[in-house]
């Protein structure tokens, strides 16, 4: 029987790549947890993960033309602005983590617009307005990702724009068919796409109905605006055709954004945050988005036993849901454009501070965390984003996400282009005098993040898109690799906790979370709501991809959608010399 037991702990190890890159393997107890489902891909070469299996083979055929990481996350963004447009698209925002693998550092990218210029708490006030609209042109902010790929081809890439945006403009153009999750979540919102000429033009079949699943789409605008920017970069959008339709469609909605407004956006590169976890190092991207309540929740776990909790035991998930209601109401008090306020980022990450208010977790669930509730952001729900991630066979990482904020964001297409603006500026409050109040050229409070991980050999790129879900999924992928030794692809897997406002103790939680286990956190005084594990629950989707110098390359993708991480295969026929036939 001992026998037995060492045979399958050592097995369980030899797959727990993310542990067995260490130095140190982490602990377990007893048997280790069975997560059950895709295996982790592998190859010597690179690796594209995405919620679009075409999307994810447009970023391996740039590998394979001896592109870098860099350009297969171009590459693979835009055909996701083409086959996923409720969730992302080039009217709305990106930010990136990208690790280079010959210097071994980390550059972060913000590339979240600003309001328009004109548009101010004061002119708002004087239209009656006292409460940000969901969606509106109110809502609807400069689009920042075309700048984010301007920015990281220009820094990184080794491609043109015109051999980049190929193939989404080739979809665009020949059509692709829609995968099973993406038709069911498009179906959704006919209603509403259907109530403005241009979206029910852009997005619906003959203007009466989403496409179904493995019907051929075709979106011939959306291609001709990537052409202009394959032809002139940033100028090809924040300039000439397409800002102008930007600009005179958002005033035919009785906007204010400005030709101004678009040309003179530029992204920001940035230090990534960052704070220990158990010996890794976990990295996010700095305010104004939601990142540093990942790093929080993390500092605060940290001081809790959760290996010997064990995964999904009552325990481990209570300090989970305590900690993020602690690391939240900091985010709403705190966090905001750091270029119009000053962020007490260190302090916030301080682990002496940790160590206090940790303190304030007790046995019982708390159902009045002190979190300020602020009109338009605290009760803002918005989660309509894709993440992905790439790796090339020189180590080089990206991990990307990018987002509408809600689904088909504003609502708004400006005429002819082939896209909607996004309406992150829904996150903004109309109280005056907070971090995250409206003003000209401030960048909203944002939900979307991209992460990153490393110890010793060991380097991750992951994420975990769904709005206030992102940063509390993090949290527990981190906990899955580091406390109770999953692979990459388990820790996606696994099934995942969730509250997306900030007040009182509902919870949602996935049914894989054993009944047993969800009875103990109703007696905690935890309200719970049970979603089915592909329910289309707001539980997120994720990707990841890991590095850990043994000469192989990982790669995972969420169940939850229609995604897949999908390997590069080796340079077979660069090499084969095929005799002539005789």
């Amino acid at each position: 029987m001992k026998k037995t037991l060492v045979i399958l702990i050592t097995t369980f190890a030899v797959l727990s790549v993310a542990v067995e890159a260490q130095s140190t393997s982490a602990p377990h107890g007893g048997n280790p947890p069975l997560v059950s489902g895709r295996s982790v891909i592998t190859t010597k070469y690179g690796i594209v993960a995405a919620t679009q299996p075409m999307a994810a083979m447009s970023g391996i055929q740039i590998l394979e033309r001896g592109g870098n990481a860099i350009d297969a996350a171009i590459a693979t963004n835009a055909v996701l602005g083409l086959m996923e447009p409720a969730n992302n698209g080039i009217g709305g925002d990106l930010f990136a983590i990208v690790y280079e693998a010959k210097t071994g550092k980390l550059y972060g990218l913000n590339a979240s617009g600003w309001a328009p210029k004109a548009e101010t708490l004061e002119l708002l006030a004087a239209k009656g307005i006292t409460k940000m609209p969901p969606s509106s042109v109110w809502t609807a902010t400069v689009p920042g990702a075309v700048a984010g790929w301007v920015a990281m081809k220009e820094r990184f890439g080794t491609k043109s724009f015109s051999e980049l945006l190929a193939p989404a403009i080739y979809y665009a153009e020949n059509g692709v068919p829609i995968n099973e999750v993406t038709a069911e979540d498009w179906r959704k919102f006919e209603k509403a796409l259907a109530e403005h000429p241009y979206p029910k033009a852009t997005f619906l079949v003959n203007g009466e109905r989403a496409p179904g699943f493995g019907e051929i789409w075709k979106n011939p605008d959306l291609a001709k605006s990537l052409r202009r920017i394959a032809e002139n970069g940033h100028d090809g959008f924040y300039k000439g055709a397409t800002a102008l339709a930007i600009v005179e469609t958002v005033k035919e909605f009785g906007g204010v954004m400005a030709l101004d407004d678009l040309a003179d956006f530029r992204p920001e590169w940035v230090e990534p945050i960052s704070t220990t976890y158990r010996g890794w190092v976990v990295y996010e991207i700095p305010p104004n988005t939601q990142g540093i309540a990942a790093l929080m929740m993390l500092n605060l776990m940290e001081q809790f036993p959760m290996h010997e909790y064990g995964f999904h035991s009552s325990k481990s998930l209570h300090t989970m849901i305590e900690a993020k209601k602690l690391a939240y109401a900091d985010v709403l008090k705190y966090v905001g454009d750091p270029n119009f306020s000053k962020i007490p980022v260190q302090q916030l990450l301080s682990k002496e501070r940790a160590a206090k208010r940790a303190k304030l977790i007790g046995p019982r669930a708390n159902c009045s965390v002190q979190a300020d509730a602020v009109a338009g952001l605290s009760d803002a729900g918005g989660s309509d984003t894709i993440y992905m991630t790439t790796i090339d066979k020189e180590g080089n990482i990206v991990s990307l996400i990018q987002s509408n904020y809600s689904a088909f964001g504003s609502r708004i297409v400006p005429k002819g282009t082939g896209f909607v603006l996004q309406n992150r500026g829904a996150l903004f409050t109309l109280e005056p005098n907070q971090p995250n109040s409206l003003a000209g050229h401030k960048r909203p409070l944002h939900t979307i993040i991209p992460a990153f991980m490393k110890k010793g050999d060991a380097k991750i790129g992951f994420g975990i898109m769904g709005g206030w879900n992102q940063a509390q999924a993090h949290a527990q992928f981190v906990a899955d690799v580091v406390d109770y030794g999953m692979t990459i692809q388990q820790a996606l897997e696994a099934g995942r906790i969730t509250k997306l406002n900030f007040t009182g103790c509902d919870v949602f939680v996935e049914e894989s979370v054993p009944e047993s286990v969800r009875n103990e956190l109703l007696s905690l005084g935890h309200q719970l709501s049970v979603y089915p594990r592909r329910g289309m629950g707001p539980f997120g989707l994720g990707q990841a991809v890991m590095d850990s110098n043994t000469g192989a390359h990982y790669g995972a993708s969420d169940p939850r959608a229609d995604g897949e991480a999908i390997p590069q295969p080796g340079p077979v026929f660069d090499q084969m010399s095929i005799p002539a036939e005789k």
